[in-house]
């Protein structure tokens, strides 16, 4: 097994872009879409789960969460207005260097670092919540990565997962769709044998102490122009796991 998670083809390919995280009409337009519907599961789960004020400005008030593989802050920073004492998690320097910016830009205190899951799972670090959103698909050795994720959660804590599930249907919309034809993404950005099912998923996790609790597929709506929460999980789906 090897001792790293970094794949530095992928990292390039997002230090390349990493000046755009902040602008939503550029290279990033489909996170800046695919943001409300993420931030929004995050919070109604975590609250559930934390017995939080779902009418609460500050919900997550007292809760640490990592974001890893956190780019330009696009959770981190949401995060952190609703309370919580975020850590972003990055490979990619630079991606951390425009968080840091950005954050500071926009008075928010977010302790960016760049690392890895693997590194701060050796050190002992430890959170409530856990966000791996649309990063598995992107690392050099899955299980390593998984196995650190998964060692992160604190007892009775979280994890979010999101990422492509590998299906026809998933290389028809995400890769050949989304980067060949609508231009949504740069090519090259996904590589279909890279892509998980849920099931390879949660059988890494469960080995690693963490319950599947929660899933929902992720569907793009063209006549609304948005994403949303779906059934279908043949292409965009998120998976919740908490530790018991």
């Amino acid at each position: 097994m090897a001792n790293t998670t970094i794949n530095p083809d992928e990292i390039g390919k997002f230090h390349k872009m990493a000046e755009e995280w902040w602008n939503p009409t550029g290279k990033f337009k489909p996170l800046h879409k695919f943001n409300p519907v993420r931030l929004a599961y995050i919070r109604e789960k975590a609250i559930s789960h934390f017995d939080r004020d779902t009418n609460s400005l500050r919900p997550f008030e007292g809760l640490t969460i990592l974001d890893i593989g956190c780019g330009g802050g696009l959770l981190c920073e949401p995060m952190a207005r609703l309370g919580a004492t975020v850590v972003g998690a990055d490979a990619g320097e630079k991606n951390i260097a425009v968080a840091r910016i950005h954050a500071e830009q926009s008075g928010l205190d977010i302790d960016y670092r760049a690392t890895t899951a693997e590194a701060l799972a050796e050190a002992g670090a430890r959170f409530d919540i856990v966000l791996n959103m649309e990063v598995v698909e992107h690392v050099a050795d899955v299980p390593l990565y998984l196995e650190s994720c998964a060692n992160l959660v604190k007892p009775g804590g979280l994890m979010f997962l999101a990422t492509i599930n590998r299906t026809a249907r998933a290389y028809a919309l995400a890769i050949l769709g989304a980067e060949y034809v609508l231009g949504w993404l740069p090519k090259g950005t996904h590589q279909y044998e890279k892509f998980l099912t849920p099931d390879e998923i949660v059988s890494i996790t469960r080995r690693h102490g963490l319950k599947k609790i929660d899933e929902t597929g992720v569907s793009f709506s063209p006549l609304r122009n948005e994403w949303g929460r779906s059934r279908d999980m043949a292409v965009n789906y998120m998976l919740l796991f908490a530790r018991a």
